[in-house]
């Protein structure tokens, strides 16, 4: 906890829950237990009574294209149950209302008892199956068996053979089922024809025959099925489904066979009491895919004919509203509870956190204001600790550049002051009649302005370097003809210092280089190296390939350079050995500059170097 502000901003917020958890449960536990009981102790049938209200709704929706007249059935169902029932659309829309009075009425609870929508994929919402296929087992037990189970296999059309009937195909079942009777009778059989109810409350007829006597002589009476080999009387018809359930099922297997295709799925059409259903080739293994085309196929045919989908609410007002009467002041008092806890918590937690940021906070306002010593104390391992680490560590970098800004401004003016110097000298010289303006003289204020020019250049090119904007020119370039023309450039001005001055290269040496950049920082190596090297001494300029790109080197034997003052080589202004540094020429950029260089190209710069025994200098260079 004291390690991370993460993990105790963590743990404060899972006791802020804990609590906010079990004053909830606590609410929840007295007002679900006192409204549950009341509700039990009101009407012990309650779950009986409202799958009837689904069950005839449901029914009412699938026998009608819409809910228009559905308020006298509500009204009927509530007056007989004792229960308000409401429906409304998607939308929330008022469609029917037992407990509305001149279009006004007491809020719906908060929460729809049942979803009623007679394209769901289930028979229980289509054709009020539930109510029928409990009374159909009743009476025929075989066939309600068969119903039940081929309806809850996914892509079966669990259309009722008795739902959409108009009155001539009743009148024709009606016929039928005579007809089968007195054939039964002919056969000296005993036959009768009972009803089931039917989809929209009419009645269907059964034709039930003699199968054998009980033990007590009574007759065992059984439902004829059309289609046995060996029974003549039994009319096919009188199960047919009617003309619209026809007509659905043909558009529903249509849509589902053409979305199967299109997805790639297998199938096969089996017959069902008249009806087609789609089965998948392998029933064992029902894809996503295969049922989400038969739901929607179902769904998209049944639309025209069905009532669209309703919210069902039951009872009064909602079951479990805390927020009213004397669950309104146990829940205030309890959120205050919690509330209060909460917020002496991330009082405590916050003093704690806000404590350090207001030390940061002072700090960078010192900064601001000029105070590049201002530092944070810091202590602990958490993530305002290691902000404040990184707090101090950029006050420090900001502090030692600041100082390396001032030595810079310092050092150039320095470097600028020399030769303008002698520049100014000379011409007040010649002009008061001192020194004669003659070629000799020339020549001194042209070395002095070229000296100005090489100082500005590097000054320029330093300046490119730290804004980003050194521009390179790369192109396939062979490093070993690089080296030899820098060679080249240099040997009079080693010749001169009395300096042996050579290339050392094997073959060509090909990679992706500014050539100009390149002899400019092979150059720079190259006069220093020149500069610091004794008469009678040698510099060699040489080129070897490695495993990862090429590097260019430049050794000499000259004075070295102490361990002291590698680190801080490639500083701008610095020098190792200070005596030198005026009488040489240099600017003290050109190490500084040559860095940037070798940055520019992907590479890196080092050196090697023992006093009194000379130094290496190796820029590596990416082969590609």
């Amino acid at each position: 906890m004291r390690r991370s502000v993460l993990v105790r901003f963590l743990g404060l917020s899972l006791a802020v829950a804990l609590g906010a958890v079990i004053a909830t449960a606590v609410i929840a536990t007295y007002s679900t237990s006192e409204q549950l009981q009341g509700e039990i102790d009101a009407n012990t049938g309650q779950l009986q009574v409202d799958g009837r209200i689904y069950s005839e709704l449901s029914k009412y929706a699938a026998d009608h294209s819409s809910w228009s007249g559905v308020d006298k059935l509500v009204h009927d169902l509530s007056d007989e149950l004792g229960r308000r029932i409401a429906l409304t659309d998607a939308d929330g829309t008022v469609i029917a209302d037992s407990a509305r009075m001149l279009g006004a009425g007491p809020a719906l609870p908060s929460v729809p008892a049942a979803t009623v929508d007679a394209r769901s994929q289930g028979t229980a919402k289509f054709a009020g199956a539930v109510s029928v296929f409990t009374a159909r087992k009743t009476a025929v037990a075989g066939k309600a068996n068969e119903l039940v189970s081929a309806a809850a296999m996914p892509g079966l059309s669990p259309a009722y053979p008795g739902w959409g009937l108009t009155e001539a195909e009743h009148q024709e079942r009606d016929r039928l089922a005579e007809q089968a009777t007195e054939c039964y009778r002919a056969q000296g059989k005993s036959a009768t024809v009972s009803t089931v109810s039917g989809s929209g409350g009419a009645d269907l007829p059964v034709v039930m025959v003699e199968n054998g006597r009980a033990a007590d002589g009574t007759s065992l009476m059984q439902v004829s099925k059309p289609g046995a080999p060996d029974d003549k009387c039994m009319p096919p018809g009188l199960n047919a489904p009617s003309a619209k359930a026809k007509l659905v099922n043909d558009d529903e297997i249509r849509r589902a066979t053409e979305c199967l295709e299109a997805a790639g799925q297998d199938y096969s059409i089996t017959q069902f009491d008249g009806l087609r259903a789609v089965e998948p080739k392998e029933k064992a293994e029902v894809s996503a895919e295969f049922f989400t085309c038969t739901a929607d196929a179902r769904s998209q045919a049944l639309t025209p004919y069905v009532a669209p989908s309703a919210k069902l609410y039951l009872g009064a007002k909602s079951t479990f509203n805390v927020f009213s009467g004397e669950g309104l002041l146990r829940t205030a008092a309890t959120a205050l509870g919690v509330l209060l806890i909460a917020a002496l918590v991330m009082v405590f937690a916050g003093r704690r956190l806000v404590r350090p940021i207001v030390a940061l906070t002072g700090a960078a306002q010192r900064m601001r204001n000029g105070d590049h010593a201002a530092r944070v104390p810091v202590t602990g391992k958490d993530e305002v600790s290691r902000l404040g680490h990184a707090f101090n560590a950029m006050a420090e970098s900001i502090q030692r550049h600041d100082h390396q800004r001032k030595a810079m401004v310092s050092d150039v003016a320095h470097e600028l002051r020399t030769p303008l110097a002698n520049i100014k000298g000379y011409l007040v010289a010649s002009e008061d009649g001192v020194v004669p303006l003659d070629g000799e003289l020339v020549t001194s204020l042209l070395e002095e302005t070229e000296l100005l020019e090489h100082l500005v250049a590097d000054l320029q090119d330093l300046a490119l370097a730290d804004a980003g904007m050194l521009r390179l020119h790369k192109a396939p370039r062979d490093l070993s003809e690089l080296a030899q023309q820098v060679v080249s450039a240099h040997r009079p001005a080693a010749e001169t210092a009395g300096v042996s001055l050579t290339a050392d290269v094997q073959g060509p040496a090909m990679a992706p280089v500014d050539s100009a950049r390149i002899r400019q920082a092979l150059g720079n190596l190259v006069s220093n190296a020149i500069r610091f090297t004794p008469s009678d001494g040698h510099v060699v300029v040489g080129v070897r390939r490695v495993a990862d790109g090429y590097n260019l080197t430049v050794s000499d034997n000259g004075t070295g350079i102490a361990d002291e003052h590698l680190p801080h080589l490639f500083d701008r202004f610095y020098r190792a050995e200070q005596s030198r540094s005026r009488t040489t020429g240099g600017s003290g950029l050109g190490l500084a500059i040559t860095k940037h260089l070798a940055e520019a190209h992907g590479g890196r710069i080092t050196v090697t170097s023992r006093l009194g025994s000379g130094s290496t200098f190796t820029i590596w260079i990416p082969a590609g």
